[in-house]
């Protein structure tokens, strides 16, 4: 009995020794030909911002007499938006003006008398000292008496009121906001590694806003800080070019994407789709390149930045025209066949 099912699995090893290996599959897959990178686009969220705004405030303290305007008044400009009691100013005017006008009889009485040579052309002068500020002092309060009244610098809408009627405010304390309705400037917030593109004079910029869907307007840098105090990124602030206002009224406040188009800093780079990209478990980033036999080789990369909404910049490891894999990265082994999809 031993002896047979020692035959038997002396046969049955022997039957497996001579199998012949499977072969290897064809695998389907999709691939791209890898290209200079050339200009890189980038998206970032940003915000329309007012052309013109400022909180208005007045250069004395006081009792505010009136606000004469509300929160969402479209006001013109030189409109009156408020106004302090004006009673112990006019009471300093009064008193000014009589000194200046004394000041003034004494100093053209001595030009007479000078003039006959009835008195020293020294106090002929201090007469005309007395009356320079005696008139100095006079236009003062004049000006003190016109800082009273708050006017609109600019046409606008009044965007919020800081006081109330009859409140005592101080001098230089925010009394209310004027804001342009219209806008012609976008602002967003670029981060750190990007900053450099800001200086070359081939970026380009164009803004796409929420309300207007599928129109994008070209904009110029306007302007930007140099230093981030948060670490947060740089504000950015850009000038739309020629946005029509009778087809796109743009207001501060309105959220849009700006779109920034810069030349690739790494002149040898490729622009792939990130879906070409292959990082097993084991790390490394790779990608697969097909060969003119059809099979596949994998070949370790650098990457560059994201880009545009699904791209990425390989530095190095992939020329200009190779073949390179986008779809099914990671059921390809090295040397599999395949058979290309598109």
């Amino acid at each position: 009995m031993r002896i047979v099912s020692l035959f038997v699995l002396l046969f049955v090893t022997g039957s497996c020794s001579h199998r012949t290996p499977a072969p290897r599959v064809i695998r389907p897959v999709k691939v791209t030909t890898a290209s200079g990178a050339g200009f890189l686009e980038k998206d970032f969220a940003g915000m329309a911002t007012p052309d013109d705004a400022v909180t208005l405030a007045f250069k004395l303290a006081g009792q505010v007499l009136n606000v004469a305007v509300s929160q969402g008044e479209r006001v013109e400009k030189g409109a009156l938006l408020a106004e302090l009691d004006p009673r112990d100013i006019e009471l300093q005017v009064s008193a000014t003006r009589s000194a200046f006008e004394e000041a003034r009889s004494v100093q053209q009485r001595m030009q007479r008398l000078l003039a006959h040579e009835a008195v020293s052309r020294q106090e002929a002068e201090a007469a005309a000292t007395r009356y320079a500020q005696a008139k100095s002092t006079y236009d003062n309060t004049l000006d003190l008496l016109q800082d009273t009244r708050l006017r609109a610098p600019f046409a606008g809408v009044i965007e919020r009121t800081y006081v109330d009627n009859f409140e005592r405010v101080q001098a230089g304390q925010s009394i209310l906001r004027l804001v342009n309705p219209t806008t012609t400037t976008v602002q967003f917030t670029l981060p750190e590694s990007a900053l450099d593109a800001l200086r070359d004079s081939t970026t380009r910029f164009s803004v796409r806003f929420d309300n207007y869907r599928g129109i994008s307007i070209p904009a110029l840098l306007k302007d930007y800080a140099k230093t981030s105090s948060d670490a947060s990124g740089f504000p950015v602030s850009l000038r739309l070019e020629n946005p029509d206002p009778a087809r796109w009224r743009i207001s501060p406040g309105m959220s849009c994407t700006i779109t920034m188009q810069s030349e690739d800093p790494v002149p040898d780079a490729v622009s792939l789709p990130v879906s070409a990209i292959y990082a097993p478990a084991e790390g490394g980033t790779w990608v697969w390149i097909v060969g003119a036999d059809d099979r596949v080789t994998r070949r370790e990369v650098t990457l560059g930045e994201l880009f545009g909404r699904d791209r990425v910049v390989v530095d190095s490891g992939v020329r200009p025209g190779e073949r390179v894999v986008t779809a099914g990265v990671y059921r390809l082994r090295e040397g599999d066949k395949v058979r290309i999809l598109n």
